[in-house]
């Protein structure tokens, strides 16, 4: 389970040094902020971590902050180094490898259809 930083009625402020944290293996996960139609995360990876394809019912970006990987979004692999913003639409089939200690931003935001946003 992650652990929530803030919610959306509180004010907040850090510096990504202060965050970023690695597990010796696997996924840390850090919920910055979540409301009813979209939820920041803070992802910490350690080396040699895959996550297999999945999808989402929800809009992401992805900011990576620090270190290298891959991302295979819709067949296409996209190398993720400091720096690198990718968009995935809903349900788009993606999959992820940290080659090196690897820290992102993922932002989830609502589906919208008509001008209503559509919660999964």
């Amino acid at each position: 389970m992650a652990a929530t930083i803030t919610n959306a009625d509180t004010s907040y402020h850090n510096t990504l040094k202060n965050l970023i944290e690695y597990p010796e293996t696997g996924i840390l996960s850090k919920v910055f902020v979540k409301d009813a139609h979209s939820q920041q995360n803070l992802f910490c990876l350690a080396a040699g971590t895959t996550l297999e394809e999945h999808t989402s019912s929800k809009n992401a970006t992805v900011m990576v902050m620090e270190g290298e990987g891959k991302l295979t979004l819709n067949g296409e692999v996209i190398k993720l180094t400091q720096g690198v913003v990718v968009y995935m639409p809903a349900h788009a089939p993606h999959a992820l490898e940290a080659t090196t200690n690897l820290a992102f931003w993922l932002i989830l935001s609502a589906v919208e259809t008509q001008g209503k946003s559509i919660e999964n």
